[in-house]
Parts: C-alpha cells; structure tokens; sequence
C-alpha cells in the first residue's frame, strides 16, 4: 500500500512539473482557451464569493463586537475585523470556496472526455491533454483566485461595514479609517498572493484527478468527489508550508511597511 501511494506521489509529481511548465507558455500559445477558463472560474465563483464575504464580514462584527463590549473596546472592532479577514481569512475562505466549485468540475469535465474517449481523439490529431486542456485551466485557476480573494475581502469589509452603520456608532469614515489602524501592506500583500499558490492547486489536482478517471459514469463522480478532498486537503498543507516562509522572507526583507 505504501509503495503505491509512493508511486501515485511520483506520478503526480511528474504531471504537476509538466503541466506548470506548459502553463507558463500557454497565455502565449492558447490564449483564447486561456480567457475562456478564467472567465468560467472567475466569472462562476463571483457571486458564491461575494456572498460568503459579506456573510463573514457580518458575522465576524456581530460576534466581535459583542466580546469587545464586554472589555469596552468596540472601537478597535474595525481593526479586528480587517486583520482577521484580509491576514488569512479572506485568503483561505476564497482558495476553499474556488476549491470546492472548480475541483470538482474540473475533475468531472475532464473524465467525462475520457469516457467519451475525446482526450484519444484529441491526442491522435496532434492536441495531447496537458498543453491543449490542463495548462489553460491551470493558469486560470492561478491568476483566478488572487482576485477573487481580494473581492472577497472588500465584501467581508462592506458587511462590517453595513453592519456598523445599522448597529454601532461609527460613521463610514471612520470604519474605514479604523480598519487600516494596525495592517501593514507585509502584513495583506503576501497572504493575498499566495492564493495563486492555492489555485495553482486546484487547477493541477482537479485535471490530474479527471484525467487518471476510469471508462465508467461512476468513476465521474468519484474523480469529482477525490478531487474536491485533495485540493483542500492540499491547500492546507501549503497554508502550513507557506505562512511561516512568508513571515520569514517579510522579516529577512526588511519589510514593513
């Protein structure tokens, strides 16, 4: 069991190595296919998105505030809510959200082409899977999620934002002016780039669970489904993996503005 896990690692490893690199060349070479995927990934996730950070931002201000009362010091309660959400989660809500919606789909999508035997096709007249199908998506996903996180964490802000202008005391001035009392540019630029990370992610582990799918309707659904779970479970590895790095790279820089 150990020594198939070991070679299913290698196997994906070779894919993940071969598919980034052809994704580096596919805004140049397929530039359409690569416009067509970001507008499905972004466009798609756009509205369950904006949702989710309007619906994080409300309840963030109303569960905070309720403990910041307590110790009478509600107005910090902006700062509170833009460190929690820009800082990590904003980023990893987004990555979990796109995570869910294109893991699975990209999964589907393409092993339904292989039961249909259209990947075959394909690759008999000359368009083999990796260049033609999995880079487009890839970069996609990549250059995706960064801005839908950052939509996201202006949605999260616009819900406190609501939220404070019908129950608290501050005025929208001077919300704004609070949430940006204890962030710095090291402390939000880095978080919100590293999603590409995260998307790079689920772009890779979605096609590389669609195209290992066998000839058969049910194995659509169970390549939809390990997609799903792999991509999240690797997101949080690399969330693990990634803040410290970042914190360490932001200290060795100097920066901290």
């Amino acid at each position: 069991m150990l020594l198939g896990m070991l070679m299913s690692l290698g196997r994906f490893a070779e894919f993940a190595l071969r598919a980034t690199l052809s994704a580096t060349l596919a805004p140049i070479r397929r530039p359409g296919d690569v416009l067509r995927q970001f507008e499905r990934v972004a466009w798609g996730s756009l509205p369950v998105v904006a949702v989710a950070g309007a619906s994080i931002g409300l309840v963030t201000w109303l569960q905070t505030r309720r403990l910041l009362i307590r110790y009478g010091v509600e107005a910090t309660l902006p700062s509170v809510l833009a460190a929690a959400v820009l800082v990590e989660t904003g980023p990893m809500l987004a990555s979990l959200l796109v995570a869910a919606r294109l893991g699975a789909g990209l999964a589907a999508e393409l092993s339904s082409k292989v039961l249909t035997e259209e990947l075959d096709a394909a690759e008999v007249l000359g368009a083999p899977p990796i260049p033609s199908l999995v880079a487009p998506r890839v970069v996609a996903c990549t250059l995706a999620v960064p801005l839908l996180t950052v939509v996201l964490d202006a949605s999260a802000l616009l819900g406190g934002l609501a939220a404070e202008l019908l129950g608290g005391s501050l005025s929208a001035r001077a919300f704004g002016e609070r949430c940006l009392d204890s962030l710095r540019l090291a402390d939000v630029v880095p978080g919100t780039l590293k999603t590409a990370i995260f998307g790079l992610i689920v772009g890779l582990v979605g096609c590389w669970e669609g195209l290992r799918s066998e000839r058969s309707t049910e194995a659509i659904g169970g390549s939809a489904t390990r997609g799903v779970v792999a991509s999240v479970l690797l997101i949080f590895a690399a969330n693990v993996a990634l803040v410290p790095l970042i914190q360490w790279v932001t200290a060795a820089a100097g920066w901290v503005g």
